[in-house]
């Protein structure tokens, strides 16, 4: 899933800098040309709403990558492994017991 977020958002920004690279022209009515390639002729209203669908499109995609990373937080905190080489709760036991020894 997380994979699959960020390729998502790398598309969407991707699509979205080619599309004002490519268009930077105005006027009441826009056509739309892609690496050459006229797709579409847009009014206001639907350029504002193609933005709208990209930005939802690229939040999709942030949802997905944080919520994969919420979950592989939760699994690591059920099994109880860490990247870390000494656990927290190691440590936590050595400051205590160097404190009683003194």
């Amino acid at each position: 899933m997380l994979l699959f977020g960020l390729l998502l958002v790398a598309v969407t920004g991707a699509f979205t800098g080619l599309l004002i690279a490519d268009n930077l022209s105005g006027g009441p009515e826009y056509q739309v040309t892609i690496l050459g390639i006229d797709l579409v002729t847009l009014n206001s209203l639907a350029v504002f709403l193609a933005g709208l669908a990209l930005a939802l499109l690229f939040c999709f995609g942030l949802w997905l990558m944080a919520r994969a990373r919420r979950a592989r937080t939760r699994a690591v905190r059920r099994t109880g492994r860490s990247d870390v080489d000494v656990p927290p709760r190691e440590i936590g036991r050595d400051a205590v017991q160097d404190t009683g020894e003194a």
